[in-house]
């Protein structure tokens, strides 16, 4: 059994750690890991645009491209490619996009050149070295070039097309191979947009618009008609796209794809458009002091909600201000969303202006906002989460789960129901009628049908309906798969370890633990923990295989990153661990639970006092299969599993937080 003591001083550590990362005002902003495939599209975009500016502003462009480029190539794997982070393994994407860049980049320096009558090349970098593009090419090869490429995403053209027009537009592939995107749908009301059966998910219209209009400026069809209709719709779409880009000029706060209409309508002339003016000015504001890019500018909402959850109330509460309660109930989105067309009530990932509510940050700001409410005993914002109640119910599609923006918008990747969003969904409105009271959440519900009707109760025929979806979802191992979370070493990517431990959360919160689907999502953890007392590695892929680790070599640390990067598979990590020892804590009546939880307690105790809880790793998954990792999620993380911990294991004293 764990030492009492050794435990809570290393909570306390934890805690104290966590709460020492908010910034003056009370919350939290995290820190996003910089990518190699934002800084190649960053790259990419500027080269592009520097072709069609004044002198100065191109040697500002000039600038950024050469550190950019210094940053990429200094971070290059030893098998030839690139991962999204430099704590990634390479993957095909990532290495096309840097290639791009580079000869973007070559194009543009050359160009200038001439121009300029004297010699001038981004080549004179050592980071530009041949062999590294030499190598670059012989990685892609080895992963089945274009097939390969589309192999990697399938039906869903959302990254594919992008890749395709980034190495179109560099002339490394022909025009050809990159499939056309009807960007004229954007027309249409968008409330038709689910009907349309685009090609790309439906945070990609930004994409669909600038890159369709690249494709037909640069490939027009042979057909006529569809010329024709096209032609029509130039303006019209890109008065769409206008409407749609936030203040900050990043689409969803998102290099990539803020990158991708950028490079594509300043290779149509437009690099006057106000678009891609303003998509310019994100970029340069963006990019950071060692010239990389992050895949997005910050999750601060996100981070601090986590934060706020992981913390609770128990153990001090001086960091729950009324200012931290304001800058929250700030994030709520008021009016109806110009990029999802979403309703009012939702909340992003972050206070910034290109954030677009969704189904994961909206229950953790509710959830957050209910426990300052607590401990500050005062009345709850009742209007601020009946509104989120009520956006989150209108957003459960048919099949009983909850999508990320768009109900009902199609079955792309990112667009369906996720297990992870609807154990957090059914968590957040179950807490929300608990703390309210029906009447006053009624007369502030203008719908028809009022959510909160008494008998039999709206409510619980979404929380129903919400389970069922979640045991159809569940696997035949008992696990559950997430949509925002991935584990590299994982077949297919994924990391069934975070899914479950999410989904059981639910059951917890609804006294549902008992239940067949809960018993089998425990009995799965179970069987996953590593030797080392941790969860991760090869424990997620199935009985007893590595899946496709056994035929990945993991880059080791470059020397830049203070994180090396894990040289075995077989490594837990701090953010596994963490999430299924708090799930676990929940059903530790059970001896063989128990005993996991305190094998898993003591593995994060020693990280605590180690300081490898505070070492992330890359299991974030962005839009698109685009790898992250956010340094604050080993220590949000664990300070929940450790809190989890303490309170399952006795009644005694907690140790009080600093303010």
């Amino acid at each position: 059994m764990i030492d009492r003591p050794r435990l809570l001083a290393a909570y306390a550590k934890a805690r104290e750690a966590l709460l020492a990362e908010r910034v003056p005002e009370g919350h939290w902003v995290g820190e996003l890991s910089s990518s190699a495939l934002s800084t190649a599209t960053a790259v990419s975009a500027l080269a592009i645009a520097a072709r069609h500016a004044d002198p100065a502003t191109r040697t500002q462009y000039e600038a950024l491209i050469a550190a950019g480029l210094q940053w990429i190539f200094a971070r290059q794997n030893p098998d030839g490619g690139w991962g999204d982070t430099d704590k990634s393994l390479s993957n095909i994407s990532t290495t096309m996009l840097v290639r791009a860049a580079a000869h973007l980049a070559e194009q543009t320096a050359s160009t200038a050149s001439r121009e300029r009558k004297r010699p001038e090349s981004f080549a004179s970098s050592p980071a530009l070295r041949c062999d590294s593009l030499k190598r670059a090419e012989e990685y892609i090869a080895a992963q089945g070039g274009i097939p390969g490429l589309r192999r990697r995403y399938g039906r869903d053209k959302t990254f594919a097309v992008p890749i395709l027009t980034n190495c179109a537009l560099a002339g490394l592939v022909p025009w050809r191979e990159v499939s056309a995107l009807p960007f004229e749908a954007a027309c249409l009301p968008q409330s038709w947009y689910r009907f349309a059966r685009l090609p790309v998910v439906s945070y990609a219209i930004p994409a669909l618009v600038a890159i369709g209009q690249a494709k037909y400026f640069h490939d027009k069809p042979w057909n006529p008609i569809a010329r024709g209709v096209r032609a029509l719709s130039v303006n019209r779409s890109l008065n769409v796209l206008r409407k749609m880009q936030p203040a900050s000029g990043g689409f969803l706060e998102a290099t990539p794809l803020t990158s991708f209409v950028v490079m594509s309508l300043a290779s149509i002339g437009r690099h006057d458009h106000p678009v891609t003016q303003l998509g310019l000015k994100f970029l340069i504001d963006s990019v950071r002091p060692d010239g990389s890019w992050p895949i997005d500018t910050n999750l601060a909402t996100w981070v601090t909600t986590l934060s706020i959850n992981a913390l609770g109330t128990r153990d001090g509460t001086e960091h729950l201000t009324p200012q931290l309660l304001d800058w929250l109930l700030s994030c709520q989105h008021t009016e109806r969303h110009p990029f999802t067309g979403a309703d009012p009530g939702g909340w992003g990932w972050t206070d910034l202006s290109g954030a677009v509510p969704d189904a994961d940050d909206t229950p953790g700001a509710m959830l957050a906002i209910q426990a300052i409410h607590r401990a500050l005993q005062i009345q709850p914002a009742v209007l601020e989460l009946c509104s989120g109640c009520s956006w989150l119910a209108s957003l459960q599609n048919s099949n009983g789960g909850w999508p990320t923006f768009c109900r009902g918008w199609g079955k792309l990747p990112f667009d369906r129901s996720g297990t992870d969003l609807t154990a957090h969904a059914l968590r957040s409105l179950i807490a929300d009628a608990e703390n309210n009271s029906a009447e006053a959440i009624r007369s502030l519900i203008h719908s028809p049908a009022a959510f909160f009707d008494p008998a039999p109760s709206k409510l619980e025929q979404a929380a129903a309906k919400g389970f069922v979806y979640l045991q159809k979802a569940q696997r035949p191992d008992g696990s559950w798969l997430p949509l925002w979370f991935g584990n590299q070493w994982g077949d297919d990517d994924e990391n069934p370890l975070y899914g479950t431990a999410r989904v059981l959360l639910a059951y917890r919160d609804l006294g549902r633990m008992g239940d067949v689907p809960a018993m089998r999502g425990i009995d799965y953890l179970l069987t996953k923990q590593n030797v080392d007392g941790g969860w991760g590695g090869p424990g997620i892929n199935g009985e007893g295989g590595m899946g496709k680790a056994e035929c990945r070599v993991p880059a080791p640390n470059t020397g830049h990153s203070p994180f090396p990067i894990p040289t075995s598979p077989f490594a837990s990590s701090v953010e596994e661990t963490a999430v299924v020892v708090e799930a676990l804590c929940a059903a530790a009546s059970r001896p063989e639970v128990q005993k996991a939880v305190e094998r898993g307690a003591l593995w994060l105790v020693e990280a605590v006092e180690s300081g490898r809880s505070h070492v992330p790793s890359p299991i974030g998954f962005y839009f698109a299969k685009l790898w992250y990792y956010e340094k604050l999620y080993p220590l949000i993380f664990t300070v929940g599993a450790l809190r989890a911990v303490v309170e399952s294991s006795g009644p005694d004293t907690h140790p009080a937080a600093p303010a």
